[in-house]
């Protein structure tokens, strides 16, 4: 039908892909128009196709979804990006709605839910999914700086603190003071288990 929602399903998993597929395109007034593996062709597919909705997962290689939602107002500017992940964080909800995300559901969301998610996003509504809401209201916002978020990032794999401030031109004790105010703003004994936190509840 000329007038369907015209979908963009942007995934690094084909499996994952496929399924969305199938179940959306089941959908009368819903038709998938393309598929992307990484931010980087989300963006590149985007621009080209010009589609109403693009469902675009978060943790992709190269380009992630929040940084491929952001670029995605310029490649097409009516395009509303609905966010489809595996990854229900407090944290990551507010990032992908601060990245210009119109919707936020997590992939385990019934498929009458989904397609109506994205008929609700398509219409210039918002759509978050309850729980994840709830969890983010009492989480509240991400304590960290941006810098403790990079150094915590960095440190997630134990490497020494001199190889992290040779990575982002800092004195190495500039680096433990940041990484200090990590530890205690998650209440964390050291900073891999900072770094765990604050991975879990998708503060970096």
């Amino acid at each position: 039908m000329n007038d369907a929602i015209r979908l963009l399903l942007a995934d690094d998993q084909a499996m994952v892909r496929g399924a969305l597929g199938a179940l959306l395109n089941l959908e009368p007034d819903l038709v998938v128009v393309g598929e992307a593996s990484d931010g980087e062709s989300a963006i590149r597919e985007a621009e080209r196709l010009q589609p109403d909705v693009c469902l675009m997962d978060i943790q992709m290689p190269g380009v992630d979804g929040l940084e491929a939602t952001r670029a995605l107002r310029d490649a097409s500017a009516h395009t509303r990006v609905l966010i489809v992940t595996t990854f229900a964080r407090p944290g990551y909800l507010k990032a992908a709605l601060d990245a210009g995300a119109s919707g936020f559901v997590v992939k385990d969301a019934p498929p009458d839910r989904l397609a109506d998610a994205v008929r609700r996003v398509h219409s210039g509504m918002h759509v978050v999914d309850p729980a994840l809401a709830e969890a983010t209201l009492f989480e509240g916002e991400n304590p960290l700086s941006e810098r403790e978020q990079q150094v915590l990032r960095l440190s997630a794999d134990g490497r020494p603190v001199a190889e992290i401030a040779a990575e982002v031109f800092l004195s190495p004790g500039t680096v433990r003071n940041h990484l200090s105010a990590a530890i205690g703003k998650t209440g964390a004994e050291n900073r891999a288990q900072a770094a765990r936190s604050a991975s879990d509840k998708g503060w970096i």
